[in-house]
């Protein structure tokens, strides 16, 4: 009897997974960003949902839900149905960062996210006003010691991936910095310009065109390997500066509990869009390098940066009420 209840309930799986198929392809998938249309993750996930839709004759739809910090479009995925019609994509902020800034989430990563994959990083890049009497990191390092009380940077905003770099900076040289932030890169690059802050650390997407013009002194990356698209640019490990490192990258998540076979499928077909030479092209002009990992080195990533970015947290007394 217990061999004929087995071999009924395999036969039944078997007859509800292309069943399943036929319907989850009969219906578009959702793919919200967390921020606003034109952002790099907005242009990133438009690339590769136009890609998949092509590829599996099945539509993908953009949605972009910004606020909080990005939590706002995550937590949309976290709470949506795991029926395979909802992915996301999202950055270390939403992912990581904010649940050590803010006092309550309204999701929990662990709980009721599933990673997929990280579809690309991009660099960020040290960068100085022009008149800062430093040209290299060990310069701007001694500089520092020196005359940090004249020092302001800028960010984009307190706890974000501009900020907790030059906290982390700051304290490897053993000074405190003033910190303005602002309401964006643009803005940001914009005191750069104006001399109203001395140093930053942005995505090199926002401050490569300004490096290279001469209007801002590029100083090095804060990525844990130079990049292929700015090879000249020393890391700040390189550099003597250990353990600062902030890649800029953004990753693909589906809710916790979506059926194995969906996630599965989505991390074969876009690892497979990402390796389009079309695609890469796509992303050079944002400085993204494609990454296309497993959902485990996904998952690795992610502890990785709780546990740089928490002690630095903790260190500053940073928080966002």
């Amino acid at each position: 009897m217990r061999k004929v209840m087995l071999a009924g309930l395999a036969a039944l799986a078997l007859s509800a997974a292309p069943a399943f198929a036929q319907e989850w392809r009969q219906r578009a998938v959702t793919v919200v960003v967390p921020f606003t249309a034109g952002s790099t993750p907005d242009v990133l996930a438009r690339v590769v949902a136009d890609r998949l839709q092509a590829k599996l004759g099945q539509p993908f739809v953009i949605e972009n839900r910004a606020g909080a910090s990005g939590s706002t479009g995550t937590a949309a995925v976290a709470k949506a149905a795991p029926d395979g019609h909802m992915l996301g994509v999202s950055i270390v902020g939403p992912l990581v960062i904010n649940a050590l800034l803010f006092p309550k989430m309204p999701y929990d990563t662990a709980k009721e996210i599933a990673p997929v994959t990280i579809l690309a990083s991009q660099p960020s890049v040290l960068v100085a006003n022009p008149s800062l009497a430093a040209s290299n990191v060990a310069e701007l390092v001694s500089l520092l010691k020196k005359d940090a009380d004249k020092i302001t940077y800028g960010s984009i905003g307190r706890g974000s991936l501009a900020h907790l770099p030059m906290e982390a900076l700051a304290a490897k040289a053993g000074v405190k910095l003033v910190h303005l932030p602002f309401p964006g890169s643009p803005a940001t690059v914009t005191a750069l310009l104006r001399g109203d802050v001395q140093l930053a650390v942005l995505p090199a997407a926002s401050v490569v065109a300004q490096g290279r013009e001469g209007k801002l002194k590029m100083l090095g990356v804060t990525s844990p390997k130079r990049s292929p698209l700015l090879s000249d640019l020393p890391t700040l490990g390189e550099a003597g500066i250990a353990g600062v490192e902030a890649d800029a990258w953004v990753g693909l998540i589906a809710p916790a509990g979506t059926p194995q076979a969906v996630p599965g499928k989505h991390h074969k077909e876009t690892v497979a869009v990402l390796a389009e030479p079309e695609v890469a092209a796509k992303l050079t002009p944002l400085f993204m390098v494609p990454i296309g990992n497993s959902a485990d080195a996904f998952r690795a990533v992610m502890k990785e940066e709780h546990d740089r970015w928490a002690p630095v947290i903790a260190a500053g007394g940073i928080k966002v009420e």
